[in-house]
């Protein structure tokens, strides 16, 4: 498709007007002023519309003009964004990272690794999926995620240990478990309802259930946390998670004989393996460095 105006009469415009004259654009732009003049002729004419007016010695933006300085101004940035675009593709830098995290993992953690990364690739889009248990592995097999963060390495994939998050037994203070005043063992638990957070994938699985009668199921672990501080059931549930719940006494740990705490791997795994992209890789290092300033060891529990 032919435009009627070129991207340099469009510059010549916006010059004109943030350099306060044609003298000034003619500098800035290291051009001539009658070559600026012309420009800004020229698009008049071929628009067949006034963008300036003479006050005095002094051009000024008519409506019209003023409303197309606004266009021009977007038009200019899209403009340049996408040269910046084009030189970033050129060199090899992907045009867009899925990840696909399970929920265990720290949000803030990972939303801090994609704040450094956009601010060196601003034009690769990030596309972030958060799963359930075999969510996460599904999305790897299936070739739906360049990053997963999971607890699970599929067979054929290569994962390195990224964190272990440790689960608590937790239960309203106000709930009949804790009403008992002794230590819990597992028939206790099982007359009582158990909360559990639906998988996201197809395996349906059912990861920490005791098989408990009564059973709420969830598909988000935040809700989860909030049915259990109403009172509505008992959980495992991370630690990191439920930091403030348990600081403000809204969740209480369960004084179980065995098993009151449980550890689960995290893996990072790149779905191409040693021949994923170049910010690929970095925005997985990137991971790797937060949770080691997060939590000083990628293989230290959180507590």
């Amino acid at each position: 498709m032919n435009t009627l105006v070129t991207l340099e009469q469009w510059q010549a415009l916006v010059a004109v007007v943030d350099s306060g004259g044609y003298a000034s654009a003619a500098e800035s732009m290291d051009k001539s002023q009658s070559s600026i003049s012309y420009a800004i002729q020229k698009l008049e004419t071929s628009l067949s519309i006034q963008a300036f007016k003479i006050e005095g010695r002094k051009a000024v933006l008519t409506p019209a003009g003023r409303t197309l300085y606004r266009r021009a101004k977007v038009l200019l940035e899209e403009a340049q964004q996408m040269e910046s675009m084009a030189q970033q593709f050129s060199s090899g830098i992907e045009a867009e990272i899925k990840i696909v995290v399970d929920t265990l993992f720290p949000e803030w953690v990972l939303l801090d690794a994609i704040q450094d990364f956009v601010s060196d690739h601003p034009m690769t889009r990030i596309e972030l999926k958060e799963t359930v248990l075999s969510g996460a592995d599904e999305a790897l097999i299936n070739k739906e995620a360049d990053i997963v963060i999971c607890g699970y390495v599929p067979p054929g994939f290569l994962g390195d240990p990224l964190m272990q998050v440790t689960f608590r037994a937790v239960a309203a203070p106000n709930h009949p478990l804790h009403q008992l005043n002794r230590t819990l063992d597992y028939q206790d638990l099982r007359l009582h309802r158990q909360l559990v957070v639906k998988d996201s994938g197809s395996r349906g699985t059912d990861s920490g259930w005791l098989g408990a009668q009564q059973r709420l199921t969830l598909s988000h672990i935040g809700t989860s946390i909030r049915s259990a501080v109403m009172g509505l059931g008992y959980a495992w549930f991370p630690a990191l998670k439920i930091k403030s719940e348990l600081d403000s006494g809204q969740l209480k740990a369960l004084p179980l004989a065995s098993g009151s705490e449980r550890l689960i791997e995290l893996y990072l795994i790149y779905r191409e393996g040693s021949y994923a992209g170049p910010a690929t890789m970095q925005l997985g290092s990137l991971i790797n460095k937060k949770v080691k300033k997060a939590y000083a060891s990628p293989n230290s529990s959180i507590h």
